[in-house]
């Protein structure tokens, strides 16, 4: 029996409102792809219970679990011969190599996707679905919780960009 074409995993970056959720859901409806997107996962699992204001201890914990079920299910799909998005978070280089170590570890095809827009435009994006609270709403994201991930957010460095799908939104 021939075996199935490894799907490839396909893993999207960037700053917080550069419309990173956006172009999963559009690329996974495109690319009948499955699409893992941990803001959904937070809220859907940890909302109810979600201190204010947001403890970065509390959030880093659960995060780490989502990730984890992510990744089991991820594994699965991916066997199956879907392809999978996973729209993670990955704010730090660190983080990001962690997932090419994994894809390398578990030879599987990696296609990185930047997304990203200018800080005013990103910022207002994140204002305004606080309001509206449309298909990509999954959690209130405040101005200082907004400054706080632009800390964090780490750009790629070029060689973090080689072979990587780029879309930078005005």
């Amino acid at each position: 029996m021939p075996t199935q074409p490894a799907a490839a995993l396909n893993v999207i970056f960037g700053p917080c409102g550069a419309g990173k959720t956006t172009y999963a859901r559009t690329f996974a409806r495109r690319e009948k792809a499955v699409a893992f997107i941990l803001d959904d996962w937070m809220a859907r699992l940890f909302g109810a219970d979600m201190p204010d204001p947001i403890e970065y201890d509390w959030m880093v914990e659960r995060v780490g679990r989502c990730e984890a079920q992510i990744w089991s299910e991820a594994a699965a799909i991916l066997a199956a011969g879907t392809p999978v998005i996973l729209d993670i978070g990955l704010m730090r280089r660190a983080d990001r190599e962690r997932v090419r170590q994994i894809a390398e570890a578990t030879e599987l095809p990696l296609v990185f996707h930047f997304v990203d827009a200018p800080q005013e435009v990103r910022r207002a994006r994140v204002a305004d679905r606080n309001v509206v609270r449309g298909e990509n709403f999954a959690i209130e994201v405040t101005p200082d919780h907004f400054e706080f991930i632009e800390g964090v957010y780490e750009p790629p460095e070029p060689g973090e960009l080689a072979g990587a799908v780029i879309s930078i939104s005005e």
